[in-house]
């Protein structure tokens, strides 16, 4: 659930960095209107594409990245201009190009680090395992 939290975020942040609209190309209002307005539209038919290639691969939305299909458009366009396929989903879901990382990589769970100099005397004891101390003070300079 935390995840989703953040896709309005996530969404905004792919769109200013990944599609450019954290520069604006002129200064006029309708200038900038079309620009946003282009900009977002892209970025529905990249999620829709996205969406398509999940569905293809038979896999949750969230295992697909936006990011590597936007960057893999160049390697199908060139296969398009090759002859080689006319299909986007079909070729960003086909075997042969799993090295475009298209599909998101599963996360190793967090492992809590054990600090203990003789684990196997002090298991049960409250210093065991490592925690971050939420009362640290992230500030450098002297406290008076």
């Amino acid at each position: 659930m935390y995840h989703k939290r953040w896709r309005i975020e996530k969404a905004f942040n792919t769109v200013k960095r990944l599609l450019g609209l954290s520069y604006l190309w002129t200064g006029s209002i309708n200038g900038i209107k079309l620009q946003i307005w282009a900009t977002w539209l892209f970025y529905a038919v990249l999620i829709d594409l996205g969406d398509a290639v999940a569905d293809e691969l038979a896999l949750p939305v969230d295992r697909i990245s936006i990011e590597m299909i936007y960057r893999g458009l160049y390697h199908f366009s060139v296969a398009g201009q090759k002859g080689l396929t006319d299909n986007p989903i079909t070729y960003f879901a086909a075997p042969e190009n799993r090295d475009l990382g298209i599909v998101k990589s599963i996360r190793k769970p967090r492992v809590r680090l054990i600090i203990a100099p003789f684990p196997t005397r002090q298991k049960n004891s409250e210093d065991f395992f490592f925690e971050a101390s939420s009362q640290t003070l992230l500030t450098t300079g002297i406290q008076a």
